[in-house]
């Protein structure tokens, strides 16, 4: 190990048992998945709002198993113990910049571990991976965005946000898999609500990394037209983004990313975001071999024709079998949707 790798693996160890206790749960502790050496790629993922690491573990751990680093970090404020209620709400930063120098820290952390920099997240956390993949595109070679908050699906609900000072208690607080807060004051999430504006502006003219946008039909909390909104204008500049929305039949929810947190669909998800992270395909060059496959074309001839490494067409064979072809996975352009 180099010096700056035993540093960083030092200052993780650090991390570690200082979250040995003052923690909600189990569930809420860092995530280090690290091997003994830096790797071709290192993943820094940001889990959702009021929730806790836990989120990312099903797909830190695939992605370790390919050999490379990952590093899901526990966000400023979240998952402590204690009795949170509307007299006590839970320690959430109400300032912006607490979580993008988080952020910005822990992109430093994930550079002395691995080559290139993959970032992702849920919700709030898809939206501080937005940022930065606007913000700091030459740092960041791929960015997952899981169901980004930019907005909530409902636009009264958005400006309540903007003005009500309240304590809100989640409708779902006692769902399975919740490990978080169950609650929270209203301007803790006003923040990210302001965040989400003003990344849709700056899509406008900026340059983002290569973007995979993961939404579902079954999600009922953000604004989906938003969603779409921000794939369009970031795909005008940077081809190499993707666009998905799983079909309401599957029933998958805001919270995405595990079978704790009810989405029976966990390896599509994976098998997603696995499939991005190793290919460099256009947007367009997908959709054609998306569509070449549904009509009964061989992995063969397309790559043939195409000139596909064999990765890749290995990745197009698991994304198009075993429930994840184009009937249950919506690949469409946004625009036209």
């Amino acid at each position: 190990m180099t010096v700056s790798i035993q540093n960083t693996a030092d200052f993780l160890e650090q991390i570690r048992q200082s979250e040995s206790k003052g923690l909600k749960n189990e569930a809420c502790r860092s995530r280090f998945l690290v091997h003994p050496h830096s790797t071709s790629k290192v993943c820094l993922f940001l889990h959702g709002f009021t929730a806790a690491p836990y989120q990312f573990e099903p797909l830190g751990k695939a992605l370790f198993q390919r050999g490379y680093n990952v590093l899901i970090p526990r966000q400023p404020g979240h998952g402590l113990a204690g009795e949170w209620n509307s007299q006590t709400p839970p320690p959430l930063p109400t300032d912006i910049q607490t979580y993008q120098k988080f952020v910005l820290e822990w992109l430093t952390i994930a550079q002395t571990l691995g080559e290139k920099v993959v970032v992702g997240g849920l919700s709030t956390g898809g939206t501080l991976a937005a940022w930065l993949a606007l913000e700091h595109p030459q740092e960041i070679e791929r960015a997952l965005l899981f169901t980004p908050f930019l907005g909530s699906s409902n636009s009264l609900f958005d400006q309540l946000i903007k003005i009500l000072p309240i304590y809100f208690e989640w409708f779902n607080k006692d769902a399975p898999g919740n490990f978080g807060y169950k609650g929270f004051r209203i301007p803790a999430l006003k923040i990210f609500l302001e965040l989400g504006e003003k990344i849709l502006k700056q899509a406008q003219t900026k340059v983002a990394a290569p973007v995979l946008m993961v939404c579902s039909e079954g999600d009922r909390a953000v604004n989906r037209t938003q969603q779409r909104e921000l794939f369009k204008m970031i795909i005008k500049r940077q081809p190499k983004s993707w666009y998905y929305c799983f079909d309401d039949s599957l029933h998958i929810e805001h919270r995405m990313m595990t079978k704790l947190e009810d989405n029976d669909y966990e390896e599509l998800v994976i098998t997603l975001a696995r499939a991005f992270v190793n290919s460099d395909l256009t947007w367009v060059e997908f959709q054609q071999i998306a569509n070449r496959i549904a009509q009964g074309e061989t992995y063969e001839q397309i790559q043939r024709e195409l000139h596909l490494d064999s990765q890749a067409s290995l990745q197009f064979s698991a994304m198009m079998t075993e429930n994840l072809g184009c009937d249950r996975l919506k690949c469409i352009n946004p625009s036209q949707a």
